[in-house]
């Protein structure tokens, strides 16, 4: 199985832990099943926080890239486009765990939720740029997340920052040591969120995002239409994806 969900003794708690032989990417059929697994587990009136963690030692590297070659891409998009959504619209805190690397669109799943912790050794970053194409859903989350600043560099740039970094622009709520995060976690959740009433915080959550999600409702189609419909019928878009895959360096034309 591509996604293991897992609740605690209370069911108060789920947590998706989402595995890939190759760094956690979010292919298409993870992705689906992340989108099943929030629908299922949102029936349960007992559920006070979902989180997101990835298998092993990072969190992902990302989306597909085979699967954003031109002929995938206006299906696999829009799918993760909607995850997203979903996260902003799950019933429950949501918080993502991050070991290691998490980037691209695994940066994006983490931006949807509602909190973010992680090893003190993480790296968060958007490398969309090197491939001749940017994040359309981190483009709409870090600038309301971070400020625009930090989002604009964060987007032009590609680099990757510590989880120390996005902890002091207030990202990250806490960082550990690897081994710790899991415990620290728990304590997390045992001091903020256990005694409280699942259906108040369902409530919360869902008001405390109602900005975020509006104004991704808003923004996100239109940013989608123009990866789609104009960014990916330039030649450097199609051919930062085929170098990737080719392993060579991509021959940009600036069109």
């Amino acid at each position: 199985m591509p996604v293991g969900v897992s609740f605690n003794a209370e069911r108060t708690r789920v947590a998706f832990r989402f595995a890939h032989s190759n760094g956690n990417i979010l292919t298409a059929d993870i992705v689906e099943a992340l989108r099943a697994g929030i629908e299922q587990v949102g029936q349960d009136p007992h559920l006070k926080l979902i989180t997101f963690e990835g298998a092993g030692e990072d969190f992902s590297f990302g989306a597909s890239i085979p699967e954003h070659a031109p002929e995938h891409v206006a299906r696999v998009l829009p799918l993760m486009h909607r995850l997203v959504e979903d996260v902003l619209d799950a019933p429950a805190v949501t918080a993502a765990v991050v070991r290691g690397r998490c980037l691209g669109g695994g940066f994006e799943l983490a931006l949807a939720c509602d909190v973010i912790v992680a090893a003190d050794t993480a790296q968060f970053g958007l490398p969309e740029i090197r491939l001749g194409v940017f994040p359309p859903a981190a483009a709409v989350l870090l600038p309301a997340r971070v400020g625009y600043a930090r989002a604009t560099r964060a987007v032009i740039t590609g680099d990757a920052q510590s989880a120390a970094y996005w902890r002091d622009a207030g990202l990250v709520a806490f960082t550990a040591a690897p081994e710790e995060l899991s415990g620290r976690m728990d304590a997390w959740f045992d001091e903020h969120l256990a005694s409280k009433s699942a259906a108040a915080l369902r409530h919360a959550a869902l008001a405390v995002r109602s900005g975020l999600r509006a104004e991704v409702g808003e923004r996100l189609p239109a940013l989608e239409r123009l990866y789609l419909d104009d960014l990916m019928r330039t030649h450097d878009a199609r051919e930062g994806v085929q170098a990737f895959i080719e392993r060579r360096s991509p021959q940009w034309r600036d069109d």
